[in-house]
């Protein structure tokens, strides 16, 4: 049986970077995506064509569309990360993170990502990429359907309520590639902030949570996906809603993002975390925090 090299798997070794252990020596969810980003990148290199030559010999941008990760391990600052990636169905790639501790491998994430190489605008020209990443190529972001605003309305105004909080921010070149638009990573970025964001709205705070409680913010699972391209120096709409308490021990929460082009609101992002805290000191040390009556009321909005 021939196996083509799209099917073999491409390894990268790593470690995470210091600007992701935050609190402690631990690695917050944000960086696993990272080192799943970088992992990526380096399966393109190993099936022969790198993201800079994707654009400069081919016109084609790199684009993750969607990255889903769940992390049944915690990750330390000094771990070196073998990160695994094969090739899946269609333009889907599968992720495993893994580290030596005991002697013995421990899984720390497990993903899935779709890829799409994407025509892009200030490239010189425009060519198939041949060999493996064929499968990877896409025209265009898949069609996101707008929301059409009346003559009096804005973004603020219709998007304002529909969730635990609104936060609005720009789309400045350092969130953006190729030139043009805003990539995954920001919107990583952006759903570590909101999440921030709104616990200090309701008043538990990572901080205060650490001082008063020994309390550590776990991340289990987080799905970002875009939906339609956003592009430098846009205004970015970011709302962010509870949407489900697993048990008194886990929150589900939910961020979407959009655009407002003329009377139109273009959904150009949206994502899913699943957030928790683990016991650090004291009585419980080790475990999973319950969530009190104050937790619950906050995270629900209740006043």
């Amino acid at each position: 049986m021939t196996v083509t090299a799209a099917r073999l798997p491409s390894v990268l070794h790593a470690r995470p970077a210091f600007e992701g252990a935050n609190i402690r020596t631990w690695i917050g969810f944000k960086h696993f995506m990272y080192l799943v980003e970088g992992a990526v990148l380096q399966y393109c290199r190993d099936q022969g064509t790198g993201a800079a030559r994707l654009f400069h010999d081919f016109g084609r941008g790199l684009e993750i569309l969607d990255c889903s990760v769940q992390l049944p391990a915690v990750l330390e600052l000094d771990d070196e990360v073998r990160a695994q990636v094969t090739a899946g169905a269609g333009n889907r790639l599968d992720v495993q993170l893994s580290v030596a501790r005991g002697g013995e491998d421990v899984t720390v994430l497990r993903g899935k990502v779709v890829v799409a190489l994407l025509p892009e605008a200030s490239a010189p020209e425009h060519r198939d990429v041949p060999g493996p990443l064929a499968a990877l190529q896409a025209e265009a972001f898949p069609a996101a359907e707008p929301l059409r605003l009346r003559p009096w309305e804005n973004a603020e105004s219709v998007l304002r309520g529909q969730g635990g909080l609104l936060w609005s921010w720009l789309a400045r070149y350092t969130l953006c590639h190729y030139s043009d638009r805003v990539q995954h990573s920001a919107y990583v970025r952006a759903l570590e902030e909101v999440v921030d964001r709104y616990l200090n709205q309701q008043g538990i705070s990572v901080g205060r949570m650490l001082r008063e409680r020994s309390w550590i913010p776990v991340v289990s699972r987080a799905r970002v996906r875009l939906l339609a391209p956003a592009h430098m120096e846009e205004t970015i709409h970011t709302v962010f809603t509870v949407t489900d308490i697993l048990r008194d021990v886990m929150f589900d929460a939910r961020m979407d993002c959009y655009v407002q082009r003329g009377q139109q609101l273009i959904p150009v992002a949206t994502a899913k975390i699943l957030h928790g805290y683990a016991i650090a000191a004291g009585p419980g040390a080790g475990g999973m925090a319950e969530l009190d009556a104050e937790v619950l009321a906050a995270l629900r909005g209740v006043s």
